[in-house]
């Protein structure tokens, strides 16, 4: 199957075909560093990080791009609140950002420009904007004229009329009509500025992302990605900027992820449902997270809940439990030259999967139908004796691996894992290992005793903790609920 995108610009699923063929330019918008990141930051950083993954694995050579916007009106209002400097504020949180994603198990993209590091190519394109008509300068402000972009709106699909009836011009700006957008800010006293043709200032947020985008990809590219928020204004005006400014098509597909809502509301500071990437990993393993995204396609709301992450964590541990318990059945085997399709098979659906715009809930189900397989040969009888059966578990651990790599998910080792995951799940429980130790001792005794109505009060009592008893040949065992 060929690699098919949902194309924001068309509205419709296309076959994917770079510019190039065999390599891929991917420009992503970055963070605005002022603050620490939060749950829907993470959705978008993990959606396209996943995709990168993917273009990789399908043998597209990627160079991926992702921006830190460090000269913002958020980042210059927070610097002053806290008397520091523009500068320092942004390195503080360019920093965190940068902690935040490895402890998500991102890669790092190819180039991480900084806007200050492209005034020189946002003044060009200004310039160049100016000489077309397409901008103009007003007491050291640069505007977009969007009167002279026929095209604009083309990607979000707004109404212009509608717009300009609602379009105001806020106090100190001179526009030549409410919809026009800054390309360049005059300096403010106190804030950081650049010297320009029009005076000292700074750049506007849009016209950075068109330069550094062109800077390192060219002035036609592939792919550009973010979030649905940033369709309008952001997309749209990067849009306008670059073609008004080159003449030629900006970019070629344009993938949106959808927003995250926090138990089916909004995530807002205000209602006190806002969580940052820092808050969720203090209660959930890494791995729970980005499994809980890719259980959704990419383009979907995603409901952040207790529930649903609980969830994510039982499927995510499901993985886990049939890793651990094949490689205990195969320990000590000596592998038979036998071969194996069972693993091929797999990996034949979840490129289908990810071939049809980046599936990964779907790619997600067929690693969960490798793991049943898995589980049911290691449960066969005289399974260490059938060398056939050996063979297909060996690949299917393999593949399932190797495939969720992919994905980001499998990294730990599977015994370590789930000892993490139930440690911490106690500390929720309110319960110790050793609290539980102890239940299993008097059920052990009561059982002795042939008290099995009190063995099944402790079972119950425990499961009512959410704690589950496993009766094995080698003994009692536990696992969360």
């Amino acid at each position: 199957m060929t690699l098919r995108v949902y194309n924001t610009m068309s509205g419709k699923k296309e076959e994917f075909q770079p510019r190039v063929p065999g390599k891929v330019g991917m420009y992503v918008c970055g963070v605005t560093v002022y603050d620490y990141c939060h749950i829907g930051h993470a959705r978008a950083n993990i959606v396209f990080d996943i995709i990168y993954r993917y273009l990789q694995f399908a043998d597209f050579e990627t160079t991926y791009v992702r921006n830190y916007t460090d000269v913002d009106d958020k980042i210059i209002n927070r610097a002053n609140e806290r008397g520091i400097s523009s500068q320092e504020l942004a390195e503080e949180f360019i920093t965190a950002f940068d902690e935040d994603m490895d402890s998500l198990g991102l890669v790092k993209p190819t180039h991480e420009p900084r806007a200050t590091e492209y005034i020189q190519q946002i003044i060009e394109i200004n310039q160049k904007l100016i000489d077309k008509g397409i901008a103009y300068e007003s007491s050291g402000d640069v505007y977009y004229s969007v009167a002279k972009f026929p095209d604009y709106l083309k990607l979000s699909k707004r109404n212009m009329e509608e717009m300009q009836a609602g379009a105001r011009v806020a106090p100190g700006e001179q526009k030549r009509n409410p919809m026009d957008f800054a390309l360049w800010k005059a300096a403010k006293p106190g804030e950081p500025g650049w010297e320009s043709p029009w005076g000292a200032g700074r750049p506007g947020w849009h016209i950075e992302c068109s330069a550094m985008s062109s800077s390192l990809l060219g002035e036609s590219f592939d792919i550009h990605g973010g979030g649905r928020d940033l369709i309008f204004p952001h997309h749209e005006n990067e849009i306008a900027q670059s073609e008004g400014a080159s003449g030629k098509q900006f970019v070629k597909y344009w993938l949106h992820n959808g927003f995250v809502n926090v138990d089916q509301e909004k995530m807002s500071k205000s209602v006190g449902n806002f969580f940052t990437i820092r808050d969720i990993l203090k209660i959930y393993d890494a791995e729970v997270i980005r499994f809980f995204i890719l259980s959704a396609h990419y383009r979907s709301p995603i409901d952040f809940s207790e529930q649903n992450l609980a969830e994510a964590q039982s499927g995510l541990r499901r993985f886990y439990e049939a890793l651990e318990a094949a490689a205990a059945a195969t320990e000590g085997i000596d592998r038979p030259d036998v071969s194996s399709t069972e693993g091929a098979k797999v990996e034949e659906k979840f490129r289908e999967a990810m071939d049809d715009d980046f599936n990964t809930a779907l790619a997600i189900a067929h690693l969960f139908d490798g793991v049943r397989t898995m589980n049911r040969l290691v449960t066969t009888k005289k399974f260490r004796k059938k060398p056939e059966l050996v063979a297909q578990v060996d690949d299917l651990y393999a593949t399932i691996l190797r495939l969720g790599k992919v994905l980001g998910l499998y990294r730990s080792q599977p015994t370590e894992w789930l000892e993490k995951v139930k440690l911490a799940g106690l500390t929720k429980l309110n319960i110790t290992a050793e609290q539980i130790t102890g239940f299993i001792e008097q059920r052990l005794q009561a059982r002795a005793e042939k008290d099995f109505a009190r063995g099944d009060e402790i079972r119950a009592e425990l499961e009512e903790k959410g704690i589950v008893l496993l009766d094995t040949r080698e003994g009692t065992n536990w696992r969360l609920k």
